[in-house]
């Protein structure tokens, strides 16, 4: 049997004023909905502005068909997919490079004597290099006068129009140019899902990895893409030692991101990339959070 919810609301507004409800009726699907969705869904449904606190009140939930569309149906159309590794106390990104060093600067116990009774912080303290985690690299990397994370525009970072490419690892481990053929990519965010992002953090990911060749990377600037990222060790081949697929995206001011993950679970479009660092001077590198937003069909 389908369920619907009886309620009374109180919303006030942050320029003055209320509205109040009483005895409304409202289809929601499963067999409860939280104060906070109705709350969502009333501020929605009624196009209110300047909404503040909103109470819902005499809450009830019964058996009865349904009139109309569901409350839960107005769920955001959007959802987020996290695309970062976890730092943690001695993570190994880089070999050759030092793990992070994570502790307290000032523990909770020891600020207790700063506070009243019952109030306590905690103040963390890192110590790592900025190849750590999940990464992007700005022109500052590799070239001496290349903008660093502070020079970058922020729209280069956030809500980029992505495409994801299928490139297995068990296919091939070098991508080149015709793996980026015959799709639109011109002022579009490339990321690049291999499938290496599972070795992570074991002997078998700092060797051997996916990469892309110098034709990929002229390809790409060609296009004029955005920002390329990949869930490999890195998007040069290291067995070598010049970088030129570094070399030549950056020096276009194309953004890198490297050591992506869960790129499986993202569709091959219609989605927007974010990996957005801290604002520093004279750094190239810093680990993000990085994530896409992925676009929902609401349900009928």
């Amino acid at each position: 049997m389908d369920k619907r919810v009886r309620f009374d609301f109180e919303v006030y507004f942050t320029n003055g004023g209320n509205l109040k409800g009483e005895d409304f009726r409202l289809d929601i699907m499963g067999d409860d909905i939280t104060d906070q969705e109705l709350a969502d869904y009333i501020i929605e449904d009624l196009r209110l502005l300047m909404a503040g606190k909103v109470n819902i009140l005499n809450k009830q939930i019964f058996s009865e068909p349904h009139k109309r569309k569901s409350a839960k149906e107005h769920s955001p159309t959007e959802r987020l997919i996290d695309l970062s590794h976890t730092i943690e106390e001695g993570l190994i990104t880089y070999k050759g490079l030092p793990a992070p060093h994570i502790c307290d600067y000032l523990s909770r116990r020891d600020s207790q004597k700063f506070y009243d009774k019952g109030t306590e912080f905690q103040i963390g303290s890192i110590e790592m290099v900025t190849n750590t985690g999940t990464y992007i690299d700005c022109p500052f990397h590799r070239f001496e006068n290349g903008k660093d994370t502070d020079e970058i525009e922020l729209e280069k970072f956030a809500e980029l129009d992505a495409v994801v490419f299928r490139i297995p690892y068990s296919e091939t481990l070098e991508i080149t140019d015709e793996h980026f053929r015959n799709r639109e990519i011109r002022n579009k965010a490339i990321l690049i899902h291999t499938g290496w992002d599972r070795h992570w953090n074991t002997e078998t990911y700092y060797e051997n990895h996916p990469y892309l060749t110098e034709s990929a990377a002229e390809y790409l600037k060609d296009c004029q893409v955005k920002l390329v990222g990949i869930d490999s060790h890195n998007i040069d081949d290291t067995a070598g030692k010049s970088r030129p697929v570094h070399t030549i995206l950056l020096d276009a001011e194309i953004l890198i991101v490297e050591h992506l993950c869960n790129l499986d679970k993202l569709p091959d479009e219609d989605i927007t990339f974010t990996a957005a660092p801290p604002k520093f001077k004279g750094v190239g590198t810093f680990p993000v959070r990085a994530f896409a937003s992925v676009k929902q069909t609401l349900q009928k």
